[in-house]
């Protein structure tokens, strides 16, 4: 007796590049008929076209506040480090006053010293030790000049920077509120096209999911499913053979626009 062999089914693995043309040979043996998944690409279609209408809402307000965001964390990071800056002068300054006060000492002593030589040499050496003593005092009078000249440089550049953040806060909190009013208004119908269209993704196996994705990525008004219009396709506009339009109106076959790669369906579709 003949046994029978069982013939296992080849999965076709996922290609992230592929397109819907590469599917319509098996388009129907996954879950749905081939009308039903052309119903809920449509559908998918609709969700998708509503949901950016609503972006669109928006406008350029997310990239501005994006954007003012940016500035105002690159503004403070340069206030930060002119702080970090005018931090290191004082610490100059301070130090520099706390030498002073050494030398001062140092030059004290030594010209108490001087009331009671009368050795020439000894008398020399005192005299080398306060030159050098007075010119370390010079020098750290210099430093303190310097750093405070800095500093006050420094902090008139921190005063502006500071009243420019002011302003871009100030900026940003109108933006914000403009987007947040848009957001809310939108909100409740958002949630329902998100999850509108959230029930025809899952309804549609990944490969042709990927392929419809990508469709939309490549084409400017990101249609990847279209209907017929005048027996032109409704995404190029070019004009339809009559055995396609048959196979389109069946709603049995998918169809693939030859000139832009979208795909089509009959406008009776529509439900």
């Amino acid at each position: 007796m003949a046994t029978t062999k069982k013939i296992k089914k080849v999965e076709i693995p996922i290609d992230q590049k592929e397109t819907l043309v590469s599917l319509q040979k098996n388009f129907g043996e996954t879950g749905l008929s081939v009308e039903e998944k052309l119903q809920t690409l449509y559908e998918l279609q609709e969700a998708d076209n509503a949901i950016e209408k609503i972006y669109q809402l928006r406008g350029e307000l997310p990239a501005e506040v994006a954007s003012i965001e940016d500035e105002i964390a690159t503004l403070e990071s340069k206030l930060n480090r002119l702080q970090e800056i005018c931090s290191g002068y004082e610490q100059t300054i301070e130090s520099a006053n706390g030498d002073i006060r050494d030398y001062d000492v140092e030059i004290d002593k030594y010209q108490k010293q001087l009331a009671g030589i009368a050795n020439s040499r000894e008398y020399d050496s005192i005299n080398k030790e306060l030159e050098n003593l007075n010119l370390l005092r010079l020098i750290a009078e210099k430093n303190i000049r310097e750093s405070k000249a800095a500093t006050a440089d420094r902090k008139s550049d921190m005063e502006n920077i500071s009243a420019k953040i002011e302003q871009k806060k100030l900026d940003l909190e109108v933006k914000k509120e403009e987007l947040s009013t848009i957001v809310e208004s939108t909100a409740e119908e958002e949630k329902v096209l998100a999850a509108k269209r959230a029930a025809c993704a899952i309804k549609i196996d990944e490969r042709t999911l990927i392929a419809y994705e990508r469709i939309r990525e490549s084409v400017h008004n990101r249609l990847a499913v279209v209907t017929v219009y005048n027996d032109s396709c409704g995404g190029c506009f070019n004009a339809i053979t009559p055995q396609r339009l048959l196979d389109i109106a069946s709603g049995k076959k998918l169809v693939i626009c030859e000139h832009c790669g979208r795909i089509l369906v009959h406008p009776a579709s529509r439900k």
